[in-house]
């Protein structure tokens, strides 16, 4: 076959693996590649397509750089990418390949994560054969009713776009269409093109423009000013705003125009999840964490806010304490994202805009504005009475301690030690059970990307992937990742992908044998802490009731290759995070295990969550919970008011 001049004869997973090597993205002038690398899987279904793609590209160096992975587990690979891309403020990510049927399904997780998370992540599932010339083949699902369907087709509900390529003429407007999904901070999210695997090693005479780097420049949109001009004559008439400040501040970079916006108002923020570490610990507008798991001081201020001005948040039910949070009876909402799905929430006010330039125009508009010198006052003064219950939640008194066995510690302790002992600057990585609800009210946040706490999907065993992709892409930080043992338990082999790449991670494994937080959960709700304890059933009475199970999770992390320190009460937990601070930077990961009381809590949020107790019940615990139940569920309220009010409200700051 001749081949033209302007073409490039390519199989189809060699033109994937070229284009991806010559995508950029540039915000503000600064230029970076969009894909770090590929993390993989290779099976039947891609080792002889992307597989071989992957080892020509390395084999062949130069100006191709794409890093390959190979990770353990096709679930975590994805965590590992999206965790990179949040580090990343959502401008740089990874690709992850799979073979076809499990390998492939094994990333659906992952996907669900990062499209709720809203990062970018690029999946390359591998499909069975477009020709059907021998189906059924190995891990093929067979549909009665339509033979054009996969199991790949599960992709398309948990992700931003998805495509199938089964011919080589349709994998350009693929790719493009993909990489204005990956680099859209509006609408980014997954990213899945199923590829069959007979395709993926077709050759095809590919035009040479289609590997010509492109840069995909990531705008920062600017709001209407007619948009600001009602928000800021909703804050000129509120005599109690608040910030409800997002993981949009982050990924905006947005933490110094919120700061100049709080020094000029004084107006305090409440942060979620996402968003914890807009501002630093100790700023005098910072009121910590707000909703389910938040502090009292920024929960008795949304409590009577009467304006809530959101800023890149979504506004989740741990966030809005199940729409109980906020109890002003004409509270309004101003909602800054730039996504105006986000936007139009709550019946707020949509700003959709970049929210650092909405925040800087807000600002701007409000000139000569400032809260009463008595609402100053009442965030001091509810921000030290949290603080000193954060400061006996990481030092208990001698009453607490000394009901503890020898060597356990209370998991207060335990996150009061890291934050103390680690750098302002290294990271702390989480996703599940009871401790994000920890960090969330107790951590001080010392630097804007040193808290990383996935909490929209709040995945079980995201936390060491997801230390591994943080330290990827921030190698000049330590990074620590808290992790309880039911968590743990669902996804430790990422442990060996940390050895294989010397990727230097802190485990924190805190062992209290059982679910903690579902176990907490469980007590209040009636269940009496149902199946949450790691134990032996019962040969007697048939019941998860008998002695602890003897499982060694030191010795499994050491099996891995991990380097493990076992600590045994607070002198031995400080020399150890110490010691672990001072292993060498490509020393592979070091795994601290440490036990604590599941049943010693954090100071409580007065606070609420919305999941619903059994309405009848043969169990007193039962009926007990539901009463408790249907009182807090009084104050949920639909918050569907007007956002653009038809006049201004009396009132207002000084």
């Amino acid at each position: 076959m001749t081949t033209h001049p302007d073409t490039v004869r390519l199989t189809v997973g060699q033109a994937i693996v070229r284009f991806l090597a010559a995508q950029w993205t540039e915000r503000d002038g600064a230029r970076q590649r969009l894909f770090a690398g590929c993390l993989g899987i290779l099976g039947h279904g891609n080792v002889a397509g992307l597989g071989q793609a992957l080892l020509q590209n390395e084999l062949a160096g130069g100006d191709r750089p794409l890093r390959y992975v190979p990770a353990r587990n096709e679930q975590a690979m994805v965590h590992t990418a999206v965790a990179y891309a949040r580090q990343k403020d959502r401008l740089r990510t990874w690709a992850c390949t799979a073979s076809i049927g499990p390998g492939s399904t094994n990333m659906l997780t992952g996907a669900a994560l990062a499209t709720i998370n809203r990062l970018p992540v690029l999946l390359l599932p591998s499909d069975t054969f477009a020709t059907r010339v021998a189906t059924p083949v190995l891990q093929e699902l067979e549909v009665p009713y339509a033979g054009d369907v996969s199991v790949n087709d599960a992709f398309r509900p948990v992700s931003r776009f998805f495509d199938r390529v089964d011919r080589p003429e349709q994998l350009p407007s693929a790719l493009l269409g993909a990489m204005r999904v990956l680099t859209d901070p509006a609408d980014t999210g997954a990213v899945t093109l199923a590829l069959p695997q007979d395709v993926q090693a077709e050759a095809f005479d590919w035009p040479a423009e289609l590997f010509a780097e492109r840069v995909w420049r990531v705008g920062r949109p600017l709001p209407e000013p007619a948009d600001i001009a009602a928000a800021a004559a909703l804050v000129r008439a509120a005599r109690r705003p608040l910030v409800v400040a997002g993981g949009g501040v982050h990924y905006s970079g947005a933490e110094e125009a919120l700061r100049a916006f709080c020094a000029a108002t004084g107006i305090p923020v409440g942060e979620t999840q996402a968003g914890k570490g807009s501002l630093p610990h100790g700023h005098p507008q910072a009121m910590g964490a707000v909703g389910s798991t938040g502090t009292t001081a920024a929960n008795a201020l949304a409590a009577e806010a009467d304006l809530v001005i959101g800023v890149g948040t979504r506004y989740s039910d741990f966030t809005t304490a199940s729409r109980s949070a906020f109890r002003h009876p004409e509270v309004r909402f101003v909602n800054i994202n730039v996504a105006r799905f986000d936007a139009g929430k709550i019946g707020g006010l949509p700003v959709v805009a970049d929210a650092r330039e909405a925040l800087g125009a807000l600002t701007a508009a409000l000139d000569g504005y400032a809260v009463a010198p008595a609402y100053r006052e009442l965030q001091a003064r509810l921000w030290r009475d949290w603080d000193a219950l954060v400061e006996a939640a990481h030092h208990p008194g001698e009453e607490v301690t000394a009901a503890l066995a020898p060597g356990v510690l209370t998991q207060g302790t335990v996150l009061g030690r890291v934050n103390e002992l680690s750098d302002p600057r290294d990271v702390v990585v989480c996703a599940a059970g009871s401790m994000p609800g920890d960090l969330h009210k107790l951590w001080r946040v010392r630097d804007r990307k040193a808290y990383h706490v996935e909490y929209g999907y709040s995945c079980m065993g995201y936390e060491i992937p997801g230390g591994i992709g943080v330290r990827l892409a921030d190698p000049d930080r330590d990074v620590f990742v808290l992790v309880g043992d039911g968590s743990y338990l669902m996804m430790p082999t990422e442990l060996v992908t940390a050895v294989q790449e010397h990727v230097k991670i802190i485990v924190v494994l805190v062992q209290n044998h059982g679910f903690h937080s579902i176990g907490s959960l469980s007590e209040s709700l009636g269940s009496q802490r149902f199946a949450t304890a790691h134990r032996f059933r019962d040969q007697a009475t048939g019941r998860l009731e008998g002695p602890r199970l003897p499982v060694d999770l030191a010795a499994n992390a050491r099996s891995l290759g991990a380097t493990v320190i076992e600590a045994r009460g607070r002198a031995e937990l400080d020399q150890a995070i110490k010691d672990a601070k001072a292993a060498p930077a490509g020393g592979g990961p070091v795994v601290i295990h440490v036990e604590t009381d599941p049943t010693v809590h954090a100071p409580g949020s007065e606070s609420w969550w919305d999941v619903p107790v059994s309405q009848v019940s043969e169990l007193d615990s039962t009926r007990r919970a539901y009463e408790a139940y249907v009182a807090d569920k009084a104050a949920q309220r639909p918050l569907l008011g007007p956002g653009r009010p038809a006049e201004p409200i009396e009132g207002g700051g000084s």
